[in-house]
């Protein structure tokens, strides 16, 4: 039986944005790291049914989100409805988070990073619409080449027994753009790190946020020398594989 939506934000208010450490969205249970001090004011997590967040009320956006991802639930995931209900997250301290009045107009799109389409189940569906986990996102980069980047991945989880991924921006240059009177800040490029426990296989997409039709693949140790991040579940002997191409991209 499907639940209402009422029903779901009621679910949502009781458990899901309390700060928490849900360690099943990393492997091993190790969680990305900050390597960068300034970034760590103000940074909460929030944990959700299917995915994590890491919150930055610098930024007012996510500074990563983390899901791990199993073959049943992408399975799954093809029949859930997506519903495109947005909404300001509640349990963040008044002016950390963004306002849905800041993306009106702004020229941007509300940007998941753990992507709506990997959702499994109502619930899920409806927390990944939380502000909390979007990004304001160059609208035909987020409608066609990250939207491919997002099947790719999940074509890949499809084909594992476990995937975890591992989605967020990074703020590049003296100058960033903000969006609407929270000041959300626009990141410069946005990033994906996927690893595959069982295939050995760890990598990661990184795309600049603009209409731009291409996106470099990097290494694990290459993205974590330019993110202000640290991937501690990642076994370092993996950290250095460079994959050729995403199928489909």
């Amino acid at each position: 039986m499907r639940k209402s939506f009422a029903g779901v934000l009621l679910a949502l208010s009781t458990h899901a944005f309390a700060s928490d450490n849900c360690s099943q969205f990393s492997p091993r249970g190790e969680l990305p790291v900050l390597t960068n001090p300034k970034m760590a004011s103000q940074a909460r997590l929030l944990c959700y049914s299917d995915f994590e967040v890491l919150h930055s009320g610098i930024t007012h956006g996510p500074l990563w989100s983390a899901e791990h991802l199993t073959r049943a639930h992408l399975a799954a995931a093809k029949t859930e409805v997506r519903t495109n209900r947005f909404f300001e997250e509640r349990r963040l301290p008044p002016g950390e988070g963004a306002r849905l009045a800041d993306y009106r107009k702004s020229g941007f799109d509300r940007g998941h990073m753990s992507p709506a389409g990997d959702r499994w189940n109502d619930e899920a569906m409806a927390e990944s619409f939380s502000l909390a986990n979007m990004v304001p996102q160059n609208p035909t980069n987020n409608r066609r080449l990250w939207a491919h980047i997002e099947e790719a991945v999940r074509r890949i989880g499809m084909g594992a027994t476990d995937t975890y991924v591992v989605t967020g921006p990074m703020f590049k240059g003296t100058e960033l753009k903000t969006i609407g009177e929270t000041g959300v800040i626009v990141p410069t490029q946005i990033f994906k790190v996927v690893y595959v426990p069982e295939r050995h296989l760890a990598f990661a997409v990184v795309v600049n946020n603009t209409a731009a039709n291409r996106y470099d693949l990097t290494t694990v140790h290459e993205l974590e020398a330019q993110s202000g991040l640290r991937f501690p579940g990642i076994p370092e002997s993996l950290k250095d594989t460079r994959i050729g191409g995403l199928n489909g991209v």
